[in-house]
């Protein structure tokens, strides 16, 4: 077995050691339109239920049957006997006599991706949760088509499987399925999606260290609009993104002064390099707020500036020629700092970092890769990318350093249980 994919397994081990328990509860988990969602995870209890900004939306309780889902299996003599595949309660979910719906028996779409999401934070460890929707659900044929087109859940596909029973996949949930062109409560706020990603037409760059063709990159957000946001259990913080805002004119911004702030500090500096003034600043952000292929983030805390990331266009980064095979047209490039010394440590950096690759993903369904090129000597955020599930493709050689080029897939960063 490789060292890679030791470390892979090592990494999945630890992901997975510390499963989920019978009888936990969500006490607080806000949701990205600032609701506050509360549930219970008790398999004695004969119904659990979730709460929305105080109010019963809907209830579950486990049905005395158990269902395991084994795509590959189908149609062979292995389809019921998968054993090495875990098998789980279903999940009956029935609507509320005390819902606040026009109807008192309908769940709304928007509380259904909620009563997902409380799912997958109890039960964070299941790759699938089995569930039925009630009868008693008036809208219960636009929720199943709901959860079936948008991808949240699928069928089995076996002819003895019965055919109410959806499996919700924690993959395509934390890919954003069932919010983008269905509501608006997703992690991606609403101005910065569209029903379709971006189109495709070529465009090209010619720098100093760049000569490429790629695809024409979107419109840059608005100065300081919300790129992303996120609350985060583990801390009780949330995690928010933010286009970088320079300011008009002379005039200096929040985040220009903390940038200026963090680049004068000894420890940024020895990784980044640009001690300066302002005004030296001012002129890098600039440049890169003109570059198309480069979204500047400021990265925070309950809205306390923490850190600052570039998110890349790979295939218009000097960094593209020592991609193994070349980078696809919608891969992106990280690089990060963390300002503010109270912020570091890691399970903060765990968070924010997993959030970053997070966010690429759901940015563009076309992204298949994340990549970042650290000092190769730079042991610390090189054991911060293995635990987002990255790995080392390749060392290379800049000019100025010698640098691990390193990679997470999207399917492997949503297979696993990062989220």
């Amino acid at each position: 077995m490789t060292r890679a994919v030791q470390r892979l397994l090592a990494i999945q081990n630890a992901l997975t050691d510390n499963p989920v328990s019978d009888d936990q509860k969500v006490d607080k988990l806000i949701l990205p339109d600032g609701a506050v969602m509360t549930a219970q995870a008790d398999s004695v209890s004969p119904t659990n239920f979730v709460h929305i900004d105080g109010l019963v939306v809907c209830e579950y309780h486990f049905l005395d049957q158990t269902a395991q889902l084994v795509v590959s299996a189908v149609g062979t003599r292995f389809e019921n006997t998968a054993s090495h595949v875990p098998s789980f309660q279903v999940i009956e979910i029935l609507p509320s006599f005390s819902s606040p719906q026009t109807s008192r028996n309908d769940i709304s779409v928007k509380d259904m991706w909620a009563t997902v999401y409380a799912l997958f934070t109890l039960y964070h460890n299941q790759e699938t949760i089995p569930v039925v929707l009630s009868r008693r659900i008036n809208n219960i044929e636009e929720l199943r088509s709901y959860l079936l087109r948008s991808g949240l859940g699928r069928t089995a596909h076996a002819p003895t499987a019965p055919k109410e029973e959806i499996y919700l996949q924690r993959a395509t949930f934390w890919q954003g399925a069932g919010t983008q062109g269905y509501h608006t409560r997703g992690w991606l706020p609403p101005s910065s999606l569209s029903v379709v990603p971006f189109p495709y037409i070529q465009s090209f760059t010619r720098t100093p260290t760049v000569i490429s063709a790629h695809p024409l990159r979107p419109p840059k957000p608005k100065p300081g609009e919300t790129l992303f946001r996120r609350f985060c259990p583990s801390i009780g913080e949330t995690l928010e993104f933010t286009y970088f805002d320079l300011g008009s004119g002379s005039d200096t911004s929040e985040h220009l002064d903390t940038f200026h702030r963090w680049h004068n500090q000894e420890r940024v500096n020895k990784a980044w390099g640009e001690h300066g003034s302002l005004e030296k600043h001012r002129a890098y952000v600039t440049g890169v707020t003109n570059d198309p292929a480069i979204l500047p983030v400021m990265m925070s805390w309950n809205g306390e500036p923490m850190g600052y990331a570039e998110i890349t266009y790979l295939k218009e980064n000097h960094v593209a020629p020592y991609v193994l095979g070349g980078p696809g047209d919608w891969d992106r490039g990280l690089h990060v700092l963390v300002g503010e010394d109270k912020f570091r440590g890691a399970e903060r950096t765990n968070l924010w970092h997993r959030a970053l690759i997070h966010y690429c993903f759901l940015a563009d369904p076309r992204t298949e890769n994340v990549m970042g090129e650290p000092r190769a000597d730079n042991s610390s955020i090189i054991k911060v990318e293995f635990d987002s599930a990255m790995h080392i493709a390749t060392i290379f050689d800049f000019p100025y350093k010698r640098s691990a080029l390193v990679c997470v897939p999207r399917e492997r960063f949503f297979r696993l249980d990062l989220l």
